[in-house]
């Protein structure tokens, strides 16, 4: 059965209405990345990035055994990494990049609301045997995490870092030492 765009308008106004809420889902389906612009906000741990501007693509696999393989990872501040996030499990996955503090609190949502769905330019909801992708910029330096905030999932461990190097240093070397001013 297929609804008019107005149609469609007045039931969700009934529902509301009537105090009803919407139901999000986390079911065996992939939310696929809609199609257009992507959404650019600016985050702590970033921005979306362009698939023509990245110059380097990681791959991560996630394991039923709630771990990420890669589980630590190292970019340069201005870096524009696709990640490539395959489920090479038999469940429902995710790779949620943010600050550990923004995933504490989006897991502790989960947990309260099992089934919200979500789509993100910096998550990717990967069903077993899929491969998902996301193109970000790092263009804040600072250690960020990587996690699966499916309930349970976040909570045994599903989480990985990344360290992104400010400018002027390499990824994974400290910054050269400040010169003291020489004075007479």
């Amino acid at each position: 059965m297929q609804l008019s765009k107005h149609a469609l308008a007045a039931v969700l106004a009934a529902l509301a209405t009537a105090g009803a809420t919407p139901a999000f889902a986390h079911s065996e389906d992939t939310h696929d990345k809609k199609a257009g612009p992507v959404v650019k906000e600016q985050k702590d741990w970033g921005i979306a990035g362009e698939a023509r501007n990245a110059k380097r693509t990681v791959e991560v696999r996630m394991l039923d055994s709630m771990r990420f393989s890669p589980e630590q990872l190292e970019v340069r501040q201005g870096e524009t990494v696709r990640f490539v996030v395959r489920n090479a499990g038999a469940v429902m996955h995710e790779f949620v990049i943010g600050t550990k503090k923004e995933n504490d609190a989006h897991a502790e949502m989960m947990i309260k609301h099992p089934g919200m769905e979500h789509d993100e330019p910096y998550m990717a909801h990967v069903a077993p045997g899929k491969t998902g992708e996301i193109v970000w910029t790092f263009n804040r330096p600072g250690e960020f995490d990587f996690a699966c905030l499916i309930a349970g999932h976040y909570q045994a461990g599903m989480v990985g870092k990344i360290k992104v190097a400010g400018t002027g240093t390499a990824a994974g070397q400290a910054p050269a030492p400040k010169q003291a001013a020489h004075k007479h």
